[in-house]
C-alpha cells in the first residue's frame, strides 16, 4: 500500500518551502507566477490532496454535516436523506447519518458524538428530546435546523410539514364520506408532528359540529407492528369504530394487517387513512387513501437552510412544506 503524499513531499519536489505550498494551496499572493506554477505542476503529478484535518484547523470547518433521524429504516427518512445528501453535495459537503432508534438517550449520544467530530451543522429530524434538552443540544452547534419540530418562534432554522393541515384533510375527508366514528393512531406519545395531526383532527370534527370520544385515540410505534397491534387493540375496545386514522403509513399498513386479523372488511365495513405516501401506501391491498408529503423537498429545504447559515443568513428560516391528500381505495 503506498503511502500517502504530503505537503513535503511536494515542497521537496518543487524546490520551495512549506510555506510557499501552503501559499500556493490556499491562493495567497507572495508567490511568482512560475513558482505558483511549478507547485501546482508537482501537486497534480503526485496527486498529492490536501488533508481535511489541516484544513478544518485553518477554516475551522471540516465539511460535514450531521443527519439524525429517529428510524433511518422508514421510507420517510430515507427520502428525506436523498434529498440532504443532494443538496449537500452539489455544495461540497459530506453527511454523516445517524440513527437514533425513537430513543431520547441514543439521540444525545449521537449528538455529542456530532459535536466531538467537529461538523459544521446539524440537521435533527423528529426529536423525542425534552424542549429544554433539544434547546440545549442544538445550542452547541454553530448551525442547525429542526425537521418536524418547534422550539419557538426565531430561535432555529425549522422546516415543518403542516400537519395539522393533513390531519384535518384526513379526518374531514372521513367525516365527509359518511365515517361517525374515527379511530386516531397517534405515533410516539412525545411525537410533536403526532401531536400537530391531533390538532387537525379534533379540528376536522369541530368544523362538523360532531362529538367524538377520546377513547378513540391510541398511542403506538410508528412502524408496521405497531400499527397492527394497536388496531387490534382499539378495535376490540371500541368495536363501533367505522375508521382508522393513522400517523403515518407504516402505522396504516399495520392497520390493515389489524383488520384482517379480526376479519374487519377494509373499507366495507372499516376505512384506513395513512400520512405521507410512501411508496408501499399504494402498493398494498387495498391502496392506502393517504396525505403525500414530498420528503425529498423537505431534506432540500433543511440543508438549504443550514446552507443560508453558514452564508451569514443573520434570521432563522422557517420553511412549512403543505401536505395533499391523496384518494385510494382503502378510504374512498
Amino acid at each position: 500500500m503506498s503511502r500517502r503524499i504530503t505537503m513535503s513531499d511536494v515542497a521537496r519536489e518543487a524546490g520551495v518551502s512549506l510555506m510557499t505550498v501552503s501559499r500556493v494551496l490556499n491562493n495567497k499572493g507572495d508567490v511568482s507566477t512560475a513558482t505558483r506554477q511549478r507547485v501546482q505542476g508537482v501537486i497534480l503529478r503526485l496527486g498529492y490532496r490536501p488533508s481535511e484535518v489541516a484544513r478544518s484547523l485553518v477554516t475551522r470547518r471540516t465539511g460535514t454535516v450531521g443527519l439524525v433521524v429517529p428510524d433511518n429504516a422508514n421510507p420517510f427518512f430515507s427520502e428525506l436523506a436523498r434529498g440532504v445528501e443532494h443538496t449537500a453535495y452539489a455544495s461540497g459537503y459530506s453527511v454523516l447519518l445517524c440513527n437514533t432508534e425513537e430513543n431520547p438517550e441514543r439521540e444525545n449520544a449521537v449528538l455529542l458524538t456530532l459535536e466531538d467530530k467537529r461538523v459544521d451543522g446539524v440537521i435533527l429530524c423528529s426529536s423525542r428530546l425534552g424542549s429544554e434538552e433539544l434547546q440545549a443540544a442544538v445550542s452547541r452547534y454553530p448551525a442547525s435546523v429542526l425537521v418536524n419540530r418547534e422550539l419557538g418562534a426565531g430561535q432555529v432554522d425549522t422546516v415543518l410539514v403542516d400537519d395539522e393541515l393533513g390531519g384535518r384533510l384526513a379526518t374531514a375527508h372521513l367525516l365527509d364520506s359518511g365515517r361517525r366514528r374515527i379511530g386516531f393512531l397517534t405515533g410516539p406519545e412525545v411525537s410533536w408532528s403526532g401531536s400537530q395531526r391531533l390538532k387537525g383532527y379534533n379540528a376536522a370534527f369541530a368544523d362538523a359540529g360532531i362529538a367524538h370520544s377520546s377513547g378513540w385515540l391510541l398511542a403506538c410505534a410508528p412502524t408496521v407492528e405497531g400499527g397492527r397491534s394497536a388496531a387490534r387493540q382499539l378495535l376490540q375496545a371500541h368495536p363501533g369504530l367505522t375508521a382508522l386514522l393513522c400517523y403515518n403509513d407504516l402505522v396504516a399498513v399495520g392497520a390493515l394487517q389489524g383488520c384482517a386479523d379480526l376479519r374487519v372488511s377494509v373499507p366495507s365495513s372499516m376505512a384506513v387513512v395513512g400520512f405521507d405516501d410512501i411508496a408501499l401506501a399504494a402498493l398494498v391491498t387495498p391502496p392506502l387513501t393517504t396525505c403525500h408529503v414530498s420528503r425529498y423537498d423537505v431534506g432540500c429545504e433543511a440543508m438549504r437552510s443550514l446552507l443560508s447559515r453558514f452564508d451569514g443568513q443573520p434570521e432563522p428560516r422557517r420553511v412549512v412544506i403543505r401536505p395533499e391528500l391523496v384518494v385510494r381505495a382503502s378510504a374512498p
